[in-house]
């Protein structure tokens, strides 16, 4: 067989659909995984911009009789979340923030308020499938603003990772056509 003839023959099996059923599998099963690392991405960001570390004090467990020794204490942070640790923005960041002029305060503030919120109603979405492509898009738009932020604050790792996250938001609004489990497929 010739090489024209090869390349006829497989022409005419993707026209008869016999080739278009494994990839169609493949893009679905590859939107599932980007929607659902996304989704699981965005809502614990946003969830971790509650959290915070306090310090409690335990006895020190004798290793020997394996009971508390209480002359001796030792500090332990724990991690807990609560409403009122609320920070959009890393109290490391929040100084670099304010003191960039191209960063009006009131835009700052607006976008520390709304960012976790936003975050994790974004995540959810692409995870029960509630308009997909409109969470995409909204965490496409967080991440450019992410970036904006941290080139005028010179962060190039940063921006270098927020980066891959606009890369993967955009492919997978690319194959958004082969979404499937969701509870709205049009948005």
């Amino acid at each position: 067989m010739s090489e024209s003839t090869d390349t006829k023959t497989d022409a005419a099996s993707v026209v008869r659909g016999s080739q278009t059923a494994p990839n169609y599998c493949d893009y679905v099963l590859a939107f599932l995984i980007l929607r659902g690392w996304l989704g699981l991405r965005a809502l614990l960001a946003g969830i971790e911009k509650y959290g915070a570390y306090k310090t409690i004090q335990q006895p020190l467990i004798d290793p020997t009789t394996g009971q508390p020794d209480p002359n001796a204490v030792v500090d332990i942070k724990v991690k807990f979340y609560s409403l009122a640790n609320y920070s959009g923005i890393p109290a490391s960041l929040k100084t670099k923030f304010d003191n960039e002029v191209l960063l009006p305060h009131f835009a700052t503030a607006t976008f520390n308020m709304l960012l976790g919120p936003a975050l994790i109603l974004t995540g959810l979405m692409l995870l029960i499938g509630l308009g997909t492509r409109i969470s995409l898009f909204v965490q496409g738009l967080i991440y450019i603003a992410l970036t904006t932020g941290l080139i005028l604050i010179n962060q190039p790792d940063g921006i270098a990772w927020l980066g891959i996250h606009v890369a993967l938001v955009a492919f997978a609004l690319v194959l958004a056509k082969h979404n499937k489990l969701a509870l709205l497929c049009k948005w």
